[in-house]
């Protein structure tokens, strides 16, 4: 979101404001913002804002896309890191993941980064979505969720018998 002085006189100054909604952001991020002119000496520049998110929990990636044959194991790891000097703590809320993938949670390093592992189980065809809701100890941010898509394929050669 930009606002502006409309109108500055030449050799004049005036003010630009962006702001920058982070909300779904986390690390770092870069924003641009074109500004054109009646300068024919420079019609148009750019503004750009550079900035570092600071998140309580990092959850990445963010999302686990899982693709592969029907009949074999694929797996994808979600690594969460605490970033409040308190330890943080999870624990399973819900999820719906249908039988299709399963998960597993390992604590890395006591109240400050868990590993999250999603396997596929054999068997399932076709696409599939769902998620992961894990429960925090932090106020900032009480539950992660966490998408996961998937399609898993029968190999080609058996598909044809």
């Amino acid at each position: 979101m930009a606002s502006y002085d409309r109108s500055i006189p030449p050799g004049g100054e005036g003010k630009i404001t962006l702001t920058v909604n982070t909300q779904g952001y986390q690390g770092r991020i870069q924003k641009d913002a074109f500004v054109h002119t009646t300068d024919p000496g420079m019609a148009r520049f750019t503004v750009g804002i550079t900035a570092f998110v600071q998140v309580p929990i990092s959850v990445s990636p963010r999302f686990v896309a899982l693709k592969g044959d029907a009949d074999k194991e694929v797996s994808k790891t979600v690594k969460i890191v605490a970033g409040l000097e308190k330890p943080l703590l999870i624990e399973e809320d819900r999820s719906r993941l249908e039988g299709k993938v399963r998960y597993e949670i390992q604590e890395v390093e006591k109240g400050r980064t868990y590993l999250v592992r999603f396997t596929s189980i054999p068997g399932n065809t076709g696409p599939f979505s769902g998620f992961l809701n894990l429960k925090t100890n932090y106020d900032e941010r009480p539950v992660l969720n966490i998408p996961v898509r998937a399609t898993f394929t029968l190999d080609k050669t058996r598909q044809e018998k």
